[in-house]
This record gives C-alpha cells, structure tokens and sequence, in this order.
C-alpha cells in the first residue's frame, strides 16, 4: 500500500485514498485473522485443541497479527500473521490431519479471494458509473482479492514456517520429505533470497495470474484482474 501511494500519490483523490485504506484494513483485519483460525479450526476438528487452549480459535484480529508481517503486508503486499500452534501428536491421522490443517490457511484465502471477485461481479451487473465501478475493482479484485491469491502461493513455498513446509514434506516420497526438513533452514534462507531477489517473480506471477484466470471464469467475468479489459464486458 505505502509503496503504490507514494507513487501514486499525485493521481490519487480522496476516493483513492479511502479505497485503498478500507482494503488494507480488511486484509489486516479479516484476511489474516481467518487464514489463522482456519488453520486452528481444522486442527481442533481433527482432535488438535492446542489453538484453542492459547486463544488462538478466535476471529479476533489482535490475537493473531504480527507486528513485521503486518508492516510487510502495507509495504510489499506479502506478509503474516503469528502462526497457529498445533500438536501434531494430537492428531487423530498424523498424515492425512497434517495435510488438512496445512491447506487450511492458503484454502480459505482462495475462497476469500473468490468472494472479493463475486462481490465485484454482483456490483458490475447493479453499478451503472465507471468510476465507481473502478474503485470497486481497486478495492475487491486489486487489493483484497489479488493479497489473498498472492497470500495463498506464497504460503504454499516450502520455506518454514510457512504452510507449504509442513505441506510438501508429508506430499513428497519420504526420501525428499526427510531431506526437506532436514535441510529446512537452508532452504528458507535460499528461497528467501531468490523472492527478494526477484528470482521467483516469474513462476509466482504465474501463478498468482493463473489462479485469478480460473476465479475470473468461476464468477463469469473473463480478465477481471485485467483493468484494461474491466470495461468491455457485455
């Protein structure tokens, strides 16, 4: 957010500004928040109460943001929250249990994206004024839906402690998933350079345009994270 709004800043009325606040505030707010209780929900489905013991299966906002990844999320748009604590020996299927709690966070941030882009689509068929039609899009699909997809890729890389850690270490032969924890903080510290290098800038984009194409055609709205084609639906 601060990185668009000082360069953007001369183009930008108060409209902008709002916009761009209000979006913010519900990644910070809700987005975060639910991709956690997600994480604590499905575990304590699975017989895990350790969120629930720590006040973790809460929606509340101040039990789960993290002071550097909020800051990360309103500078560069990736961020986090403090992660869920989960036992894993409670479980009652350590495989199978481990994959659900895993996915849960990266899945609930798909189907918020999914919202965020259906919302647009009901206001596209009602709101009949471009420029609110354009600060909407901001808004919903700009913001709010392209964090959350961008929220959900990252947090399928296999760098602790983020999800896809946890995730590809049971999905992999157990020959990989024995060396991928074993060489865990290694591989953080080298994916961590490549995506502040730029070097995963390509296959992550692909990615994130890939998965907003299928949430574009779900909704029925072809191109709707492209602002060039926002106007051309019939």
């Amino acid at each position: 957010m601060i990185r668009y709004f000082l360069t953007n800043m001369d183009s930008m009325d108060v409209v902008g500004i709002l916009c761009m606040m209000f979006s913010y505030a519900v990644i910070l707010l809700l987005t975060l928040p639910v991709h956690e209780f997600a994480h604590g929900y499905v575990a304590h489905l699975c017989g895990d109460d350790t969120a629930k013991w720590h006040g973790r299966l809460s929606l509340n906002p101040f039990r789960h943001l993290d002071l550097w990844g909020s800051i990360m999320i309103l500078t560069i748009g990736i961020g986090y929250a403090k992660p869920v604590p989960v036992n894993t020996r409670n479980l009652r299927n350590y495989k199978r249990d481990t994959l659900l709690v895993s996915l849960a966070g990266p899945l609930s941030n798909l189907l918020m994206a999914y919202v965020a882009v259906l919302i647009f689509r009901i206001c596209y068929i009602f709101v009949d004024n471009a420029e609110v039609l354009f600060w909407l899009w901001m808004a919903l699909v700009n913001i709010i839906a392209s964090v959350n997809i961008s929220l959900m890729v990252f947090n399928l890389l296999p760098i602790p402690p983020l999800d896809g850690s946890r995730l590809w270490s049971r999905l992999l032969p157990a020959k990989w998933g024995y060396a991928l924890e074993r060489y865990s903080h290694y591989i953080a510290i080298g994916l961590f350079v490549a995506v502040f290098a730029g070097l995963l800038d390509g296959p992550l984009s692909f990615l994130h345009n890939g998965v907003g194409a299928l949430i574009g055609y779900g909704v029925g709205l072809p191109g709707v994270f492209n602002p060039y084609n926002l106007f051309t639906f019939g």
